[in-house]
């Protein structure tokens, strides 16, 4: 990726990443992590802070640190360490609400030519039938794959 973003560390599975958002409000410890989901090859993609009371990650938090496209970025780099060793993995986001979901749907536009290189990316309609990611459209969810599925790390 071209994009400058926080260096994260990660389990051997990469399941998991947690880096930390340096900016106006100070280091926050944020978390990436990547679940299976009910249907076999289908992960959801949690992102949040972590939280050092539940020891979970909390994405209803709103930071503003001042670094949003970093962290983004850093986000989108898990996408490509997790897809490179599980290429088969089809990856959904959604935000917990609809601001935060339209927050997902502006970095996706930010971040979509390049993304496009390497993934197919799709939008969740309200009629919950996906379709190719369009600009400006209003989604429910995304769902982004590997073009390339014979990657592995």
């Amino acid at each position: 990726m071209k994009y400058h973003r926080y260096e994260y560390s990660t389990e051997k599975d990469l399941y998991f990443f947690e880096f930390e958002s340096i900016g106006i409000k100070g280091k926050i410890k944020k978390i990436v992590q990547y679940s299976e989901m009910s249907v076999k090859g289908f992960y959801n993609l949690g992102f949040g802070d972590y939280n050092e009371i539940t020891k979970e990650i909390d994405d209803e938090i709103i930071t503003n640190n001042g670094d949003g496209l970093k962290v983004l970025a850093t986000v989108v780099s898990t996408l490509y360490s997790f897809t490179g060793k599980y290429p088969e993995a089809n990856i959904f986001a959604t935000g917990n609400n609809e601001a935060r979901t339209r927050l997902y749907r502006m970095g996706i536009t930010n971040y979509l030519e390049e993304l496009k290189q390497d993934f197919l990316v799709y939008g969740l309609r309200k009629d919950e039938i996906f379709e190719e990611f369009i600009v400006g459209e209003d989604y429910m969810g995304f769902l982004v794959t590997r073009k390339n599925k014979d990657i592995k790390i």
